[in-house]
């Protein structure tokens, strides 16, 4: 169709030309251009086609593809995309004969020009197929007009006079003079948020793309749906993107992705393809006439609209609605006439006031009670053209703004109850009104008069008829859009299944299934509608597609009832008899409630109103709307309540219906009468062998009748009228329940004997049938998984095809793409590619299968669970899912469990597994008062925990499903769905909460032993990663590779740049020091800048030596020093503190930097103190003014003063320095000069002390030779030279801080400028304004420090472009996030990426490894966790292993230092690819440990390895890492350059190893620290002690903290993949942490183990009952070293095992020895622990806390009060605590013989020495037998093979049994 009317062209130029000169505005163009369009294309000759359902011809093609039917509203999805046919796949043809081909050109019908349809784009000489014509537009207002923001645009709210000449609206001008329009912006309190311009691309009606029909109608505007935004890249034109679901997204495909596609190893076998193919549709061999007059075919009418006024015309005065109460009484009511002409009126108002335009969305929100108001407003909506929008959560306030959003929804209609209940609502709870809605109250409209009689004007319906939200499963809110044409295909499609229902009418001999030759049936026929009761929502889903569009299309009488009206005993009868009527459209739950009401007191409902009695007669079908069919409960139904009111049909009234709730509400398949079956092509009989036979063979031996179940396609004159009848019953079948869990469908028995066999055969599974699929719909079942078409006895996903379906979802293309557009496949024969089967289908996301034709549903993909299971078959293993459905779960819980109220399940993605998980509702979790008014009921953790238990047992024993956790919580607190207004748990909803932790569950159990499978075992699970069989094994992999060691640069002679002497000449710094003081005695040596940048006074060299000379002269003459005497030096960063460390250099005394008391923290700092002042034997104490005056407070010198004397300890005298008698000659002058022997290696000149975060104290060291071989490898490394000054700030008193503030600067000539840290704490900005001034190229700096600066100051002010190297100190793994933030932070000052370096500090030396002047960013790796979890490096791409962990390099290494990689056990120097000790050999490393003697210290200093260089005398760091090759392109020219550079891992004294696989704390720690939002950051320990991994956390709230437990548990399995064995919570504040913030470890283990640790709760994971006696013997120790290493978690877990009683008096020295053994508790970080013998974990139960229970406890110590006690040992009961042992040998799986050659690593899945899998899959084993169902073996705990260091257990024994965790 093309506009070549020659009027008509010239009409439109005059018209252009009218705009041009500007004689009519913009819009006023529009609108007569629109009205020039409609008379001359409007009136098309094209005759209306005949739009019922398809007749079906036998020489159609396979499938009269319904594809097209479903595009209308698909055609929604294609509008603004420039190509749809690229965007949705080429489409295949639409066959001739489709509905979807339209040729109407009429505009006011559905196929309009534009081609609204994906197919009628090319087909038709339409505009959009030739390119747009000049500006001709079908009333859509220009683009340019309007603004691109809501404020202004919103269509309603009056626009400025300069946009328009016509004002948008006129107010008051309606007939009633009423002003009906509600504009929340005119109302008081309204608060227009200005701040929220929604941005629009060009325009907000007008896409990108420009197209024009489109956008007017289908709106997928590239402005709306604010809140979806795009996963990937550009917003593909379209508004929306998914929804995020879920994290583990291993699920829903009504939700999820588009399966993936197999590869040709994961094939099937050809032989082994046999596919259920798609049933083909039956089609309607009848067409559609009007219930009222069977001379009007349905056919001709293109949509609701113009039904609706066929209706007024034909049926004026009949009843169109009945609305009741709650009680049944009739609260309102209509004719067809008045309804017709209310809606009129909103219509003509939607048309004439408020400047929409056609396919613009307007949103109804209305009370399900206003079932009529809102049958007007869609109504009207249909008539006036626009697309109605359903709300129906008004209390939703996110729902209802979300949906007025993503719609563009600028008109709302309801009415003005609700309007003003809405508005108190915002008030009360402060919201601000949906901006740019306007919102009318329908109800005030009044009826439509017509100037002359008939003169209504023509109808010009959009594509679009509503768009209907529904959440998802996972409660994501989705739009599903519904075309006219698919309403009409639906109606259609209804009205045929209810004709040919048979009616009740009696003694008519008339055969009942013949037709006249229009196809009406001859008998029962009565020329009137039905009269549909219904309770079920009458503005969504099926109480909407029936209660409003099929009563207008049918011109049937709807009742509707609140569903309250539903509990009243007897009610329903009464009102189903008041009103005749034929239809009931109800729900499981209310027809339960109306028959069981009867059971229990028939004659309430037989006498409810007297003298009428109950009578169905007039029935003809109770129509359920339900997922899943209720066998047992349909024989109550029809035989106990139906019969009983008087319906001779009652077996055939009951009518389940498969309705799509989440897309449209649709019906798929429910019981017809129409016949046709034979053209599914499916058999319709079940072969069931000899032992049972089908309904239909039973019927056949009667009748003797030939067929084989395939009629003939023609009418299918063969079946019987028996058969027949078979046919249409509700087919029932018992499914064998253990082969579901395969997938597959066993039929045991069908039809009358699986209802006789139903309740006696166990281990089945009774399902019935919904019926055949409606009569246009082509079904298939496909695995959800795979996406290939099910064979024909499994279980698969439904997938759909029917023109009565919806085309997709609104704004969401790539949903609508997986969901409603799928393709599933198959393979064909010896062919590896898969077959795509026509045609596209919707993915119903019901799991189901179809037998004999029928459908048969098990539930939602979501509710089914899914877990695996492994055995060993032929020496294989193999591992199969096993599949359970929610449903099953439930009924078994409930039946067997006591106290619980309600439950769910679902299952969770962790670890590569499905975990299910079930969550109870009980009373007994509530902690509601038991009186009003009373305190809270205490919880009864022990019944919580058997609740539990029980819980396990019986789904163990059900159905054989090993459930990994139960949480309980009070009733209905869990997430619910509405379904039918009926509040559900929703199981999605669960597991979306429970992996937010949010589910307010009050306790929770692990079965953990039983459910995970999948935990990995290292090489060797006694011995380690470090042992010589594991460490052989990576030999083995990695043995042709290079080993691990770097070069050295030994760089002998350094030069200094100012008088080229060589520095080495020097032994000492002092004299290094005179030496500048005379070379350049005035210039400037040091100066301090105070915290506002000002310069103090400047000091020469030369007085420099003066002043180090009068500090020296006072400590020689007034406190007497002598060489070799300890002075301890605590002063303020400051030069008194450098005079003073030069002052005892001179005098040959060990000087020993100590910083300031920290008042706040005494209780610490004091005893530190004087500890050194006693284990060094401290002569004096040198201060400044600052810390004189400190020391001197009373309460400083008080608490000093009474810890010395509980110490015993005498504190020395303290002397100030800062005004020493004033000397006018230098040190030379004074004869302060060096002896020899001061300056040999062993002599300690400086000892610098660390303090772990636990403070604990290491002290190193320094001799004259360490001193200057730090200073020269700072300043080769660094490329120091004297032209460039020296910063000192932060920890002076120790490492690089002291090399800078005290040394560096005579060492290079260099003048040092001091910052002080507290002014730096107090304003930052000093330290980068000094750095900036002197133009300082190379300093040092903390993360801690740098955190602290920008989290005060903004990162500009100053320039740092000469800062060429910020030394970052890790004195571990480096954190990641500090390069990226500090570049981020101070971009603006021009400081140089390749400026930020970390440096590898250590105890032993300052600089192991730098990353200064490498001129690149950090090199970052991705390493496989698993295989580092071996001592493997294998880098990953991030993409592809989303759990590898980040780690930066620390750099190279320095100036004469060499690094080896050395395994700290053999001594063998580690390949490329492993990671092992880093030791290093350096000038700048320290001697000794000062003050130890210890031969394992002295061992640290002299590391040798097996393979290297044996002279080469290495330093052991204790820190593991390894050494990697880089190549980089630096320079100008960018040449690659090679590099190695270390990687540090993190210290192996902190890391702890389980079943053979090491782990690093820190990482496990992140991992809990960001699974959930209350963790506090930095708040959580992980430790091992006593053979339990303990996990401590800390949270910044008290409630549900059970909901957390299962966050953090499957975190750490999922990430690290080993399961912890208890979680305790303490409150925010209570961990302990150092003044720096870091985690104090030894602390936190030290007061664990010692019970003082206060936890708010405490959690075990491991039961210690569920698993028998877990692995109760090891291995045969090795080595006399401990069998168990670090404690790996083979230590069987046993409850209540009380240690045998002892005397006191040895327990107490018992308890000082285990004391003293603990010393090892917390670790000094420089130091690693070898395990020593006390390690010895050999076999001792650790006895867990049996429930899980949270035990609240102020101090872990136990009282003996409720919830805890200690076993007394006269209560021993043998009975309770008999573990016999004797049975478990265990030997490590691929161990038995250890000669053997040892596997290739990689993780055994089968082979967990913990796991006892159940004996049902092929295993043998005592099963799940409770303790107290084992034999009593004399009631003492028996131990094989325990070694003699029991004793050296006790103390875990006795640690163990007092962590709350004896008993419960």
């Amino acid at each position: 169709m093309t506009t070549n009317d020659p009027a008509l062209q010239e009409k439109l130029q005059e018209l252009e030309h009218e705009l041009e000169e500007g004689d009519i505005t913009e819009k006023g163009y529009q609108k007569r251009k629109t009205i020039l369009l409609s008379q001359f294309l409007g009136s098309s000759t094209v005759a209306a086609e005949l739009k019922g359902l398809r007749v079906h011809s036998p020489d159609n093609t396979d499938h009269p593809s319904n594809n097209g039917s479903r595009s209308a509203s698909l055609a929604a999805l294609n509008a603004n995309s420039s190509q749809p046919a690229e965007q949705y796949g080429q489409r295949p043809e639409v066959p001739p004969q489709s509905p979807a081909r339209s040729t109407s050109g009429r505009l006011d019908t559905m196929a309009s020009d534009f081609g609204s349809f994906g197919n009628n784009r090319g087909q038709e000489g339409g505009f959009a197929s030739g390119g747009r014509p000049a500006e001709l537009r079908l009333g859509i207002h220009n683009p340019n007009q309007r603004q691109s923001s809501y404020g202004r645009d919103s269509l309603f709210l009056p626009k400025s006079s300069e946009i328009s000449t016509e004002p948008s609206m006129t107010r008051g001008s309606m007939t009633s003079g009423a002003n009906y329009a509600f504009n929340p912006a005119y109302q008081v309190g309204y608060a227009e948020q200005t701040g929220e311009n929604f941005e629009s691309q060009a325009g907000t009606m007008m896409d990108s793309h420009g197209t024009m029909l489109g956008e007017s109608q289908q709106g997928y505007f590239s402005d709306f749906a604010g809140q979806q935004g795009y996963e990937n890249g550009p917003t593909n034109s379209y508004g929306g993107g998914p929804h995020r679901y879920s994290s583990s997204d291993a699920f829903s495909p009504t939700a999820a992705m588009a399966p993936p596609m197999l590869t040709t190893s994961d094939l099937p076998p050809p032989a082994a393809l046999e596919y259920q193919m798609p049933l083909e549709p039956r089609d309607v061999p009848f067409a559609v006439y009007d219930p009222h007059d069977a001379n009007t075919p349905m056919s001709k009418f293109d949509n609701i609209a113009a039904v609706l006024r066929h209706r007024s015309r034909t049926t004026a005065k009949a009843p169109a609605y009945w609305v009741l109460d709650g009680k049944g009484k009739e609260i309102a009511s209509i004719t067809w006439d008045k309804l017709t002409s209310r809606a009129e009126k909103v219509a003509q108002v939607i048309r004439d006031k408020s400047s929409l335009y056609r396919g613009d969305r307007v949103a109804l929100i209305y009370r399900d009670t206003e079932i009529i108001d809102f049958a007007i407003a869609i109504l009207g909506c249909f008539i006036a053209g626009v697309v109605a929008v359903p709300i129906n959560d008004l209390e939703d306030y996110a729902k209802l703004n979300l949906i007025l959003t993503s719609t563009q929804a600028h008109l709302a209609l309801t009415t003005d109850y609700n309007l003003k209940a809405f508005q108190r609502d915002i008030t009360t709870q402060k919201l601000n009104w949906p901006r740019g809605v306007e919102w009318w109250k329908t109800n005030e409209f009044g009826s439509f008069h017509p100037k002359k009689k008939d003169d209504v004007p023509p109808l010009t319906v959009p594509d679009l008829a509503y768009i209907e939200f529904s959440r998802a499963p996972t409660g994501d809110l989705r739009g599903v859009v519904m075309s006219h044409r698919t309403i009409m295909h639906q109606m259609a499609c209804l009205s045929a299944i209810i004709s040919t229902v048979p009616s009740n009418t009696a003694g008519d001999t008339f055969n009942s299934r013949l037709r006249d030759k229009n196809g009406r049936l001859m008998a029962g026929n009565n020329n009137r509608g039905e009269i549909l009761l219904s309770y079920l929502d009458p503005r969504q889903g099926i109480g909407m597609i029936l209660g409003v569009l099929l009563t207008v299309y049918g011109g049937h009488t709807t009742v509707w009832m609140e569903n309250k009206a539903v509990e009243t005993p007897g009610l329903y009868a009464y009102l189903i008899t008041k009103y005749s009527a034929t239809l009931m459209l109800a729900d499981y739950p209310g027809l339960k409630r109306a028959a069981y009401n009867y059971q229990q007191d028939p004659m309430t409902t037989r006498n409810f109103k007297k003298g009428i009695e109950p009578n169905f007669q007039h029935v003809k079908l109770c129509l359920i709307d339900t997922l899943t069919v209720d066998s047992e409960f349909h024989e109550v139904l029809a035989d106990r309540w139906l019969r009983p009111m008087r319906n001779p049909r009652a077996r055939e009234l009951v009518a389940p219906m498969l309705c799509l709730p989440e897309h449209g509400g649709m019906v798929i398949s429910m019981r017809d009468w129409l016949g046709g079956e034979e053209r599914m092509g499916c058999p319709l009989k079940l072969d069931m062998g000899s032992d049972a036979e089908s309904v239909e063979e039973k019927v056949e031996e009667k009748e003797k009748t030939t067929g084989d179940g395939f009629g003939s396609l023609i009418g299918g004159g063969t079946t019987t009228p028996t058969e027949q009848q078979g046919r249409t019953e509700l087919s029932e079948v018992l499914l064998d329940r253990e082969a579901l869990k395969t997938n597959e469908v066993v039929v045991v028995a069908i039809g009358e004997e699986a209802r006789k066999k139903g309740s006696s055969e166990p281990g089945t599974v009774r399902i019935g049938a919904f019926g055949f699929p409606i009569p246009d719909a082509t079904l298939a079942v496909v695995d959800p998984e795979t996406g290939l078409l099910a064979s024909p006895h499994s279980v698969g996903e439904i997938w759909v095809d029917s023109p009565s379906l919806s085309g997709g979802f609104w704004a969401l293309p790539k949903h609508t793409e997986q969901i409603f557009h799928a393709r599933p496949y198959k393979f064909e024969a010896g062919d590896p590619t898969p077959m795509m089967v026509e045609p596209e289908f919707l993915r119903t996301g019901l799991l189901g299968t179809v037998i004999e034709g029928k459908i048969f549903v098990l539930g939602l993909y979501e509710d089914r669970l899914r877990q695996k299971v492994e055995w060993v078959e032929h020496g294989h293993e193999v591992a199969e899912h096993r599949y359970f459905f929610v449903q099953h779960i439930i009924v078994s819980i409930m039946k067997n469990v006591p106290k619980i109220y309600d439950c769910s399940a679902f299952d969770v993605f962790v670890n590569e597994e499905h975990l299910p998980i079930v969550l109870l509702e009980s009373q007994s979790a509530s902690t509601a008062p038991a009186t009003s008014g009373g305190p809270p009921r205490q919880l009864d953790t022990a019944l919580l925990d058997s609740l539990s238990e029980r819980c396990m047992e019986v789904l163990m024993q059900e159905h054989h499903l090993r459930v990994y956790c139960v949480m309980i919580t009070a009733p209905n607190t869990l997430p619910k769905v509405l379904k039918n207004g009926r509040r559900e748990i929703g199981n999605m909803l669960c597991r979306r909460e429970f992996d937010l932790g949010n589910l307010p569950c009050v306790h929770v159990k692990f079965g953990v032993e039983r459910a995970v499978l999948n935990l990995p075992i290292g090489v060797d699970p006694i011995g380690g990663i470090w042992s010589p069989i594991a460490s052989q094994t990576r030999e083995d992999i990695l043995s042709p590779g290079d080993k691990q060691y770097s070069g050295i640069d030994r760089r002998e002679v350094v030069i200094d740049d100012r008088t080229s002497t060589p520095l080495n000449n020097f032994s000492s710094i002092v004299d290094l020091l005179q030496w500048r003081v005379a070379r350049q005695a005035d210039e400037l040596s040091y100066c301090t800048i105070d915290g506002r940048g000002k310069e103090g006074k400047g000091i020469t060299w030369k007085k420099f030596d003066t002043k180090v000379a009068a500090v020296a002269m006072y400590l020689k003459n007034k406190v007497k020093i002598r060489a070799g005497d300890h002075l301890i030096l605590m002063y303020t960063h400051s030069e008194d503190f450098v005079y003073a460390a030069h002052a005892c250099f001179c005098l040959g005394a060990t000087a020993i930097p100590m910083a300031p008391l920290d008042q706040n923290r005494l209780n610490e700092d004091a005893p530190a103190y004087l500890h050194m002042v006693a284990d060094y034997r401290v002569k004096a104490v040198l201060v400044n003014q600052d810390v004189d005056h400190l020391l001197k407070q009373k309460a400083v010198s008080q608490h000093i003063k009474q810890s010395a004397q509980v110490l015993k300890v005498a504190v020395p005298s303290i002397y100030n320095t800062t005004k020493p008698p004033k000397q006018n000659n230098g040190c030379r002058d004074l004869g302060l000069t060096m002896q020899p022997a001061w300056v040999q290696p062993g002599f300690p000149v400086l000892v610098w002390t660390y303090w772990t975060p636990d403070q604990r104290r290491i002290a190193v060291q320094l001799g004259h030779d360490t001193i200057m071989g730090m200073c020269k490898v700072q300043k080769e490394t660094c490329q120091m030279t004297s032209s460039r000054p020296v910063l000192g700030c932060v920890r002076s008193t120790s490492g690089l801080g002291f090399i800078h503030t005290c040394l560096m600067g005579i060492f290079v000539g260099a003048p040092t400028y001091l910052v002080s840290p507290v002014e730096f704490a107090q304003n930052p900005i000093s330290l980068f304004l000094t750095l900036s001034r002197y133009k300082i190229k190379d300093t040092y700096a903390t993360p801690q420090m740098l955190d602290h600066a920008m989290t005060i100051m903004p990162g500009k002010g100053f320039t740092l472009h000469e800062l060429k190297n910020m030394m970052i100190s890790a004195e571990g793994r480096p954190r990641v996030d500090v390069f990226q933030k500090v570049r981020l932070h101070f971009a603006a000052t021009g400081l140089d990426r390749t400026a930020i370096n970390t440096i590898y500090s250590h105890v032993l030396n300052p600089m192991i490894a730098s990353r200064s002047y490498m001129c690149i960013e950090p090199i970052e790796l991705w390493l496989d966790t698993q295989a580092l979890r071996r001592g493997m490096i294998y880098p990953v791409d991030p993409d592809s292993d989303p759990k590898a962990l980040l780690i930066q390099d620390s750099g190279m290494v320095p100036v004469s230092t060499q690094i080896a990689i050395v395994n700290p056990e053999s001594r063998s120097l580690c390949h490329d690819g492993e990671y092992g000790e880093i030791w290093v050999d350096s000038e700048a490393c320290v001697k000794s440990f000062y003050g130890s003697k210890d031969a394992f210290d002295s061992e640290r200093f002299d590391g040798r390895t097996v393979d290297g260089d044996p002279n080469v005398q290495y330093v052991r760091t204790g820190d593991l890492g390894f050494l990697h090759n880089v190549s980089r392109p630096i320079g100008p020219n960018g040449a690659q350059v090679d590099m190695q550079v270390l990687f540090v891992l993190g210290n192996i004294g902190e890391t702890f190893e389980i079943n053979g696989l090491s782990h690093f704390p820190m990482d496990i720690e992140y991992s809990v620290e960001k699974c959930h939002r209350n963790i506090v950051p930095g708040g959580c320990a992980i430790f091992q002690a006593g053979g339990l991994i303990v996990v401590l956390v800390e949270v910044g709230r008290k409630a549900y903290l059970a909901s957390i437990v299962p966050v953090i548990v499957n975190a750490i399995l999922n990430e690290h993949q080993i399961v912890v064995d208890i979680v305790a919570f303490v409150n925010r504040g209570d961990f302990p942490r150092s003044r720096l913030g870091e985690k104090q470890r030894g602390k936190i283990l030290a007061s664990w183990v010692t019970r003082k640790m206060r936890t708010m709760a405490q959690f075990g994971i491991r039961d210690p009952d569920s698993a028998l006696s877990d692995v109760t013997e090891t291995m045969e120790p090795r080595s006399g070293v401990a069998s168990v290493r670090n404690g790996s978690v083979i230590a069987s877990s046993l409850r209540n095992v009380e240690p045998a009683p002892q005397i006191l008096e040895e327990r107490e020295s018992e308890r000082q020895r285990v004391q003293a053994q603990n010393s090892f508790v917390p670790l000094p970080t420089g130091i690693s622990e070898m395990p020593a013998q006390n390690y010895d974990d050999t076999l001792i139960g650790s006895p867990v806390e049996g429930n899980g229970a949270s035990i609240q406890s102020d101090d872990t110590p136990t009282d003996n009060r409720y919830g805890h006690f200690e076993l007394p040992v006269d209560d021993y009961d043998p009975e309770k605590n008999n573990f016999d042992f004797s049975t478990n040998e265990f030997t490590v799986p691929g161990f038995e013989d250890l000669n053997q050659v040892p596997p290739r690593v990689g993780p055994k899945p089968g082979s967990n020495p913990q796991i006892n899998l159940p004996a049902v899959e092929g295993r043998e084993g005592d099963l799940w037998s409770l303790p107290s169902q084992v034999q009593p073996s004399h009631g003492n705990l028996r131990v094989q093979n325990a070694s003699s260091e029991e004793e050296d257990d006790a103390w875990k024994q006795d640690a163990v049994m007092h962590m709350n965790l004896a008993g419960r």
